[in-house]
This record gives structure tokens, C-alpha cells and sequence, in this order.
């Protein structure tokens, strides 16, 4: 049976389309769970826009069955997401997380399904991505990275029970061992600034402390070596978000094969993932304005 789907929706019935559809062209939707978190609105005139994606979500096919859960009260993306994910992994041993924004692969479930099966007792594999940076870049099949993401991605309850909720505990934890930079790719992007304004109360980001989570536990992160998600969200549609092509990757057309690998950090992928950081940034002095508000999009979307 393949995992679960959680997909967590908001207020954009265009993006929860072409998301949904997406997703249903996947050979394995049809012998897939898929459970949608709908946020409740913050206002009368989101509440519009919220009563439009229910709509269209209720209608949803080609799936093995469809579960709505609407929340009446807005508890904001981290809240849904934390709750959700918990929720489905009180059920089940594994789950694969999408967004409102998230375009995927005709290959996406296909892989996704192959990783978490190889990796399931393999206590150093915290996740499986499905997202990779446009960096241009040649890669093997898989590798790993250590730490977490969080566009496209599945994980195991074993895994899940370790994300940390108290951001001022990680923090702590990083400058103690003298982390920052490693957690920061080689300086190349201002992840832990990133988790002090989780802390500070400036932004409410999940995905920084389950990055920060999965790194200080020494765990990694399978990757393809072709995107099998895309971010549409980047067009001033998301309530964090801004408008840029940074990220825009092209989907794969073929299957990956997931085969057992021993789970060691690729650092070669990892140095071109910092330098594709830095290349979005400007530099980690001169351009700190840009580089945080890239960051911000880039977490919180």
C-alpha cells in the first residue's frame, strides 16, 4: 500500500488545481490515500477564496479515497502542518507532505513510495526529497544531504518524533558546537538568522526547525538527481511570498530508480547547493537584505 498523502491548502483554487492534477496523473494515485488540511480564513474576503478551494478539493477523483479536514479557525501554515503531519503519523508508518503550490512529476509518487520502502530502517535517513535546487549541476541517481527540506517531501513516524518545536532550543544547541557555519551551508545563506526570527516571533516557520531538527541529529536526506516538484507559488499569490524565477526547476520525464545506498552526505552535491545559495544571495556581506528576503520566501511560502 502506498503512504498516505497529506497536501495542506489555503485560499488559491488555481494552485490547489493544478497541484491536485498534478498529483493524479501519477500512476500510483489511484492506490493512493490522499487527506487535504484546509486552513481556515483569516478574513470574509479569504474566506471566499477558502470556501473555493474546499469546493474544488471535495471533488477530487482518481485517488484510492479523499479526506477533507477542515479547520474552522485559521491556525496559520506551521500550526496546520505540525498538527497535520502528527495527526496522519498517529495512523500510519510513513507519509509523503505536499503544498498548495507544489507542481509534481508524473514520477513523483513512483519514487517517493521506492525511497521510503529502501530506507525504512535505515535510523540515519530522516527524509525523502523530492525537490532539487536548479543548480545546473550533474548528479548521481539518489544522494544525500544532511539535514531536511521541505518542497515535496515524505518521512517515517520514527522520524517525525524527533522535530524539536522549541526554535531557542536549536539555536542554543547549534552555537554551542560551533554549527552555524555548516548549518548555514559554508555562509552561503542565513539559515540560523532564519530560526532566530522563528524565535523572535517575525516569522512562523516549521521548515527551519525540522532543517535545524534533522541536522543536529546527524540524520540525511535523499535526493533525485532530477526535480520531481516545482514551486508555482513564487507569483505574489502566497502570503509570504514574493515574485521570483530562482526557483523554477524542470520536472523530470523519466523514473528515477531508487536503489540502496550506503548513507553518507554527498559533498559534492552539498558544495553545489551552497554555491547555488550564494549565487541567489550576491554574497553573504553584501547583499543580506536580499538574501533574507529570499530566504523567507523560500521557507515559509
Amino acid at each position: 500500500m502506498p503512504a498516505p498523502i497529506a497536501l495542506f491548502v489555503y485560499k488559491r483554487p488555481e494552485h490547489t488545481r493544478r497541484t491536485i492534477e498534478a498529483l493524479a496523473n501519477n500512476e500510483l494515485a489511484a492506490e493512493s490515500d490522499l487527506i487535504i488540511f484546509s486552513d481556515g480564513s483569516k478574513s470574509e474576503e479569504d474566506k471566499i477564496l477558502v470556501d473555493q478551494v474546499r469546493a474544488y478539493c471535495r471533488s477530487a477523483a482518481t485517488f484510492r479515497s479523499v479526506r477533507m479536514v477542515e479547520s474552522a479557525t485559521n491556525k496559520g501554515l506551521a500550526n496546520s502542518i505540525v498538527e497535520g503531519l502528527t495527526r496522519v503519523l498517529k495512523e500510519h508508518e510513513s507519509i509523503i507532505v505536499l503544498e498548495d503550490d507544489l507542481v509534481c512529476s508524473p514520477f513523483f509518487l513512483s519514487y517517493m513510495n521506492q525511497a521510503l520502502a529502501v530506507y525504512e530502517h535505515e535510523e540515519s535517513v530522516i527524509s525523502i526529497h523530492g525537490y532539487l535546487y536548479p543548480t545546473k549541476e550533474v548528479f548521481p541517481e539518489t544522494f544525500f544531504i544532511h539535514g531536511a527540506d521541505c518542497w515535496g517531501w515524505a518521512t517515517w513516524r520514527r522520524s517525525w518524533e524527533l522535530f524539536e518545536h522549541d526554535g531557542s532550543k536549536l539555536l542554543m544547541e547549534l552555537k554551542s558546537k560551533n554549527l552555524i557555519p555548516e548549518f548555514n551551508y559554508n555562509n552561503s545563506f542565513p539559515f540560523a538568522k532564519m530560526l532566530e526570527a522563528q524565535i523572535q516571533g517575525r516569522n512562523d516557520s516549521w521548515a527551519i526547525r525540522w532543517y535545524a531538527s534533522a541536522f543536529l541529529k546527524n540524520k540525511l536526506t535523499l535526493y533525485p538527481a532530477v526535480s520531481l516538484i516545482n514551486n508555482i507559488g513564487f507569483d505574489d499569490t502566497g502570503t509570504h511570498s514574493g515574485h521570483s524565477k530562482a526557483y523554477e526547476a524542470v520536472l523530470s520525464s523519466r523514473e528515477l530508480t531508487v536503489e540502496w545506498k550506503q548513507p553518507i552526505e554527498d559533498r559534492y552535491a552539498r558544495e553545489a547547493f551552497s554555491k547555488y545559495f550564494s549565487s541567489l544571495s550576491g554574497g553573504w556581506v553584501k547583499k543580506t537584505y536580499r538574501m533574507a528576503r529570499h530566504l523567507l520566501n523560500f521557507l515559509i511560502n
